[in-house]
């Protein structure tokens, strides 16, 4: 069985509203995909965002029923905070928690594409790498660019993270992929709404760290 078709994220409904419960739930199970990467510099990603996981349900929790959706965490903590946000508590955690699931994405979708070193068709940096500089890079400064850019040379040989994808199970490689692609549709589709939620509501900063 596949570690992503584990834990599928539901199918958002016609007006894109992200139910706190079910995202919480079905983030919570994705740090484990780093795992998969080897390399204990991945580690970094996956404490952030375990961090940010625990500090969106320590507000939820204070309130499950006010705090139904994530636009409606946001707004409140808009009105909360003032000036302050969005440079602030649950806010700020799911901005950096997107980001961390933007990467998930983009490595998996070019993994999905079937884009490849033609020279070294068993690594993976080529995809690791895209995904660094799509979904983190403009977010780093160059000391934390430096850390990563080891990470990517150190990340695994395509076919083991592949396995690791699938358990440790001997799967071949397409039936990974189908289950990637599968995984990607509605994975995709919440990852973009919460983009777009912090785009309408202004909430996006820039700052590198």
């Amino acid at each position: 069985m596949s570690l992503l078709l584990d834990h599928q994220f539901s199918e958002l409904p016609a007006d894109k509203a992200l139910d706190t419960k079910l995202f919480l739930e079905a983030v919570s199970h994705l740090p484990s995909f780093f795992d998969c990467l080897g390399s204990k510099v991945f580690t970094i990603i996956k404490s952030d965002i375990n961090g940010n996981i625990m500090k969106i349900k320590g507000v939820y929790m204070k309130d499950p029923v006010k705090y139904s959706t994530l636009q409606q965490i946001l707004e409140a903590e808009r009105e909360e905070h003032g000036a302050e946000w969005p440079k602030v508590g649950a806010t700020l955690a799911l901005m950096w928690l997107k980001r961390g699931l933007r990467y998930i994405q983009i490595l998996l979708q070019s993994l999905a594409d079937g884009e490849k070193d033609e020279n070294n068709p068993n690594l993976i940096r080529v995809n690791v790498t895209k995904a660094y500089e799509g979904a983190l890079k403009q977010y780093h400064g160059w000391i934390v660019q430096k850390v990563f850019k080891a990470a990517l040379i150190a990340a695994p040989y395509r076919s083991d993270f592949l396995k690791a994808l699938s358990k440790g199970e001997e799967v071949k490689e397409e039936d990974c992929l189908a289950s990637v692609r599968q995984f990607l549709i509605n994975y995709t589709v919440t990852v973009d709404a919460v983009y777009e939620m912090y785009t309408t509501l202004n909430a996006e900063l820039d700052y590198t760290v």
